[in-house]
């Protein structure tokens, strides 16, 4: 591959990143000037949330199938071609049931497009040159979930809600058809070696792990795809709606038509030949605690984060600059805290600096409790700063492990399940502590639910802790796969810097990472 084609190619995994980033941050911003302007009600509003987050969490893993299977850049393609194609119709959209449908649809290229922006970046790049691309990328993401309210606010007076949609459209469509035209990398033979010169015989020896093919005789497993969409969509609309008063007899049914789904999805993956989820991915009790890990630890955060705006804004009385300015300490603890985990990792065992950062989201969680009408700055700014630098740590951990101990050619099903994770978890921790919150009865005493709420928010990330006990408990058991390991930091990064952009701008209802 050429110099011009990696440049091509990491500039469509920092934009598609971006792009998805810029969607879920400034959508929020708009909602009520859309709900004004179509004449929606506010749960119609809602679902243009609801809708993309149930479509991306439904089809992460399947999107991952394909990326192994058929390439990582076809995929990419598809997925920010359809990206920007339903976001410049939303931008025409007359109705609030179109604008429902079409974000729908915009999940689902959403879905083929977040798994395959790293994959793309391995094709191109060898492992010891991947530190500034994906240093590039994540950057981005965080500038663009950064920026998003801004910007979003910004069109919006001037322009009206539909300049929002529009915005990415053709950095969208353009990037898209550029990685198009990028050539495959050619596969590097370690056979076709000069004996002369001891050079490889190759003009692009760089590219040492190609794009999958389509050839794999493998064929998709449809039927299990299906049932886990089936399982993920009850769980997700049932966690969204859990708040809402009077829902207990449907709450109750839509749990147990995931728990049927979900038997019946196992049982299929054990008896079909080519399962969507290969036993050597979920059959490791290191991957299946990681996974665990990263529901719990960021359901903690992003349920911590809830109840503390709700605090600081309705109990201390803070507009949204001075609760972000509260919240800032765990933002900055999330992108230095990263780094450091990373080099701890070289150094201790991933069982150790997992269970060290989920009792320091347990410890956050414990001293945001504590808070009340005469707590100052230090003392608030503490307690999210123990919360962001767990939650930083925790996702880099269990991020790597995920990913290391899939076999490679089965990266891209890790990456889903890592991100199907990353969508369950914060859905989970807004509605238990919304869910929390009001049967506390905050609404007679504001402020009285703080505490309840965020002690069961820490006894969640002690059952984190217990987990840990499960992952590796030497980092040099196993040599970490190249490709595994760069997608691993990378996709760690991301949820690192959509977090960050959640604690600068409040914690609302989370999943459209990037």
């Amino acid at each position: 591959m050429s110099v011009s084609h990696r440049r091509i190619t990491l500039a469509g995994s920092v934009v598609g990143a971006a792009v998805v980033a810029l969607d879920g941050t400034v959508l929020t911003i708009v909602q009520p000037t859309m709900q004004r302007d179509l004449h929606a009600s506010f749960e119609q509003v809602q679902w243009t949330s609801t809708g993309y987050l149930i479509a991306v969490a439904s089809l992460l893993v399947f999107s991952g199938r394909l990326g192994d299977r058929y390439g990582h850049r076809q995929v990419f393609a598809a997925g920010i071609l359809g990206f920007g194609a339903t976001s410049a119709v939303i931008g025409l959209a007359s109705d609030i049931g179109w604008v429902i449908a079409l974000r729908v649809a915009q999940g689902v290229f959403g879905a083929l497009l977040q798994p395959a922006t790293l994959g793309m970046l391995r094709a191109a790049f060898p492992p010891d040159r991947l530190g500034m691309p994906i240093a590039l990328r994540t950057s981005a993401i965080g500038v663009a979930a950064a920026s998003g309210p801004l910007a979003g606010g910004a069109l919006a007076a001037q322009f009206g809600w539909r300049a929002v949609f529009l915005l990415n459209v053709v950095p969208a469509l353009t990037i898209g058809l550029l990685v198009l035209a990028v050539r495959d990398p050619e596969p590097w033979n370690p056979e076709s070696v000069d004996p002369k010169a001891g050079k490889p015989v190759s003009a692009d020896p760089v590219s040492t792990v190609p794009e999958p093919a389509a050839a794999s005789g493998a064929r998709l497993d449809l039927a299990g795809a299906c049932l886990l969409a089936v399982t993920l969509v009850c769980l997700v609309h049932t966690l969204v709606g859990m708040p809402e008063a009077g829902r207990a007899a449907a709450t109750a049914a839509g749990f147990a038509a995931t728990v049927i789904a979900g038997v019946a999805f196992v049982r299929h993956e054990r008896r079909t030949r080519c399962p969507l989820v290969p036993p050597e991915v979920l059959g490791s009790a290191a991957v299946a605690s990681a996974l665990g890990i990263l529901v719990a630890g960021s359901a903690v955060l992003f349920g911590a984060l809830f109840t503390g705006t709700y605090f600081l804004q309705d109990v201390l009385g803070l507009d949204p600059f001075h609760s972000a300015l509260r919240a800032l300490p765990g933002a900055v603890a999330m992108v230095l805290g990263a780094p450091v985990c990373a080099v701890l990792l070289r150094r201790c065992a991933p069982r150790r600096t997992a269970a060290v950062a989920m009792g320091l989201l347990a410890l956050g969680a414990l001293e945001l409790s504590g808070l009340d009408r005469t707590s100052g700055a230090v003392a608030i700014g503490s307690g999210f700063l123990l919360v962001g630098a767990g939650f930083g740590a925790v996702m880099v951990t269990a991020t790597a492990v995920v990913v290391r101990h899939a076999p490679a050619e089965h990266a891209g099903v890790a990456g889903g399940l890592q991100q199907t994770a990353m969508n369950i978890g914060p859905t989970l921790g807004v509605a238990a502590a919304t869910t929390l919150t009001a049967y506390a009865g905050a609404a007679e005493v504001p402020g009285s639910a703080t505490a309840p709420t965020l002690t069961v928010l820490a006894a969640v990330a002690a059952v984190g802790v217990l987990l840990t006990a499960a992952l590796p408990g030497r980092t040099g058991a196993a040599s970490p796969r190249p490709r595994a390991t760069a997608q691993a930091a990378g996709r760690a990064a991301d949820n690192v810097s959509y977090a960050c952009s959640k604690l600068v701008y409040g914690g609302g209802g989370g999943g459209e990472n990037g």
